[in-house]
């Protein structure tokens, strides 16, 4: 196919509005796009693909497959210079620059110089004039490109962009541009890709949905979908060293994960950073490593992270695919902040001091494929299974606790709301986020974030309570006030308070000492562990929902109470009332 042929029809899907138009366009450049490979160029198969790979991947605005972290590494700067040096001697870098902030986006900027008049060492990817430039000799230069590395790369990667643009007509030179600096927006993403792929070669739609889910390769799945149909595309699976994308949750609540699922799977969630490990002790195709580490944007991190890279060396004893997150610890082992896992994931160069100023560890918590086997269709629970074998078998294999199974997120199922707060309130105290709900049953869909996982929802509601009461706590937090009752005004005065719930959860062990410090002065009596309170601190407490109940004096609850802050703006007289109540419960 003619590069020229490509423009014209990527200029044609971005003039469409309409979906399902928009879909038709694309398959139709499919199908034009799936002529025989002229015999002398065969050989240049070994190194890219036939047209119809590259057009499926070209058309999405990717110079590669999606799986791969190979980049053309060229910024805006050495584009603009390309251009320059294509569009004439009177043009430099710095009148594309002005142009760009003239007309505001690359592509116009690029349409609008006239190019071809250029000969020099730099126009080397054909004779410019000639014949006409080939989506296939684009993809060659642009892996060119790719490749250069060293002295002089940077100069070797303008000369052969220089050498494109110098072949291109205006329109060819819009959508070249937008194509080397990430910018195609066309309105095709990877759902119009997927319906194109199934309407141009009349394979059903999921079927399509499943081989990208396993090979992450649009280019890929277009051409097996072409030449093998569906008995191809069924037969795609997940491959070591190959990263997919990440499933991904949206926010709930427990009592909505319940009322859907009836039991959930209950995780801690870790204020780390999603890793993709990929371990084969055979090695991995094309790589010299047995071990391979991917980010959630699939970027190559093996190199940052060597305890990750150690420990499935150490661990693992057959092919395998985890997902999981590394969490930067003290020398405690207690939990970091995320933005100290991010030190090490940006590190490219002196690991070993990065590694001694941030520690990481793996938590793995799905099980992708293990030793030939895709377990994306599995029930969650079989997974999680199939993860607790892989580590336990060559980390602990006496062990009769997960808690000892180095690299494990355990996984608690239950239907039980208390028991949920529970697993809450403990990852919460451990210094993590919170915890994950996950349907059992479901499968592990990539790249979407679907209702099946569910980060537990940020309280959306709060209220000021008055602290009418307390309880001390039980072991280490035995010094400390540790459960509060909660009570709201009934009437306008602060005088009368009706309760409404304890809190417990949300608090650490120095905010404890905090709030015990400040709530002392103002016991009342004591009784075993029982305290009574004056009422004079106001809590601002989270919730997820008010449920009726006879336990407290208001005849309400909070559903599982979060403390937020002290109110020090407010005396009890402010707090909350039993009306605000009973209006928010009728809403």
């Amino acid at each position: 196919m003619e590069f020229a042929t490509f423009a014209d029809r990527a200029a044609e899907i971005e003039a469409e509005p309409a979906d399902l138009e928009t879909v038709d366009h694309v398959r139709a450049l499919f199908e034009e796009s799936t002529g025989e490979i002229p015999e002398e160029d065969g050989a240049d198969l070994e190194r890219g693909d036939d047209e119809l790979e590259i057009v499926a991947r070209y058309v999405q605005g990717r110079v590669f497959p999606a799986w791969e972290s190979t980049t053309l590494d060229i910024g805006p700067s050495s584009c603009y210079e390309a251009i320059a040096r294509a569009a004439g001697t009177n043009v430099g870098p710095a009148d594309v620059e002005d142009r760009l902030a003239e007309l505001g986006e690359i592509g116009d900027v690029a349409a609008s110089y006239e190019y071809g008049g250029q000969r020099g060492l730099g126009a080397f990817t054909g004779d410019a004039g000639g014949n006409a430039l080939t989506v296939r000799e684009v993809d060659e230069t642009l892996r060119d490109l790719a490749a250069a590395d060293g002295s002089g790369s940077a100069d070797r990667k303008i000369d052969l962009l220089f050498g494109l643009f110098n072949q291109c007509s205006n329109e060819e030179a819009r959508y070249l541009a937008r194509l080397v600096l990430s910018e195609m927006r066309i309105g095709v993403g990877e759902g119009t890709v997927r319906d194109a792929i199934a309407a141009a070669f009349e394979v059903p739609t999921e079927r399509v949905e499943r081989a990208l889910q396993v090979s992450n390769d649009y280019g890929r799945v277009a051409r097996v979908a072409r030449d093998e149909g569906l008995e191809g595309l069924d037969a795609m699976d997940l491959e070591v060293g190959r990263p997919v994308q990440a499933m991904l949750a949206q926010t709930g609540t427990v009592t909505g994960a319940l009322e859907e699922w009836e039991e959930a799977a209950v995780e801690w969630k870790y204020d780390g950073a999603r890793v993709q490990l990929h371990y084969d002790p055979d090695g991995i195709e094309a790589s010299n490593a047995e071990t391979r580490v991917f980010s959630r944007n699939m970027e190559d991190v093996t190199t940052a992270l060597p305890e990750v890279v150690e420990f499935a060396e150490e661990t693992l004893e057959v092919p395998v695919i985890l997902d999981g997150e590394v969490v930067a610890v003290d020398g405690d082992g207690s939990p970091l902040p995320f933005q100290e896992v991010l030190k090490r994931f940006r590190r490219k160069h002196d690991i070993a001091k990065a590694r001694e100023d941030v520690t990481v560890r793996p938590v793995f918590f799905d099980c992708l494929h293990a030793e030939g086997t895709d377990y994306l269709e599995s029930p969650l629970t079989e997974r999680h299974d199939q993860l607790v074998e892989l580590l336990a078998e060559a980390d602990e294999p006496d062990s009769d606790s997960l808690d000892e199974i180095r690299g494990l997120s355990l996984l608690w199922r239950t239907d039980d709301p208390d028991e949920i707060e529970s697993i809450d309130a403990e990852a919460l105290e451990s210094g993590h986020e919170g915890i994950m709900l996950k349907d059992p049953n479901s499968a592990y869909s990539p790249g979407r974030r679907g209702k099946h996982w569910r980060k537990r929802k940020p309280d959306v509601e709060t209220l000021d309570c008055v602290v009418t009461g307390a309880e001390w706590g039980e072991g280490r937090r035995a010094t400390f006030l540790g459960t509060f009752e909660l009570s709201v005004r009934n009437g306008d005065s602060g005088d009368s308070l009706e309760t409404v719930g304890k809190v417990a959860t949300g608090i650490t062990d120095e905010k404890l000492a905090d709030l015990t410090e400040l709530l002392e002065p103002h016991v009342q009596t004591e009784e075993g562990q029982r305290v009574e309170l004056e009422p004079a601190v106001v809590f601002e407490v989270g919730y997820e929902e008010i449920q009726s109940s006879p336990t407290y004096s208001s005849g309400y609850a909070l559903r599982f109470p979060r403390f937020r802050s002290v109110r020090h703006d407010k005396d009890p007289a402010d707090a909350d009332s039993l009306e605000r109540i009973e209006r928010i419960r009728d809403e």
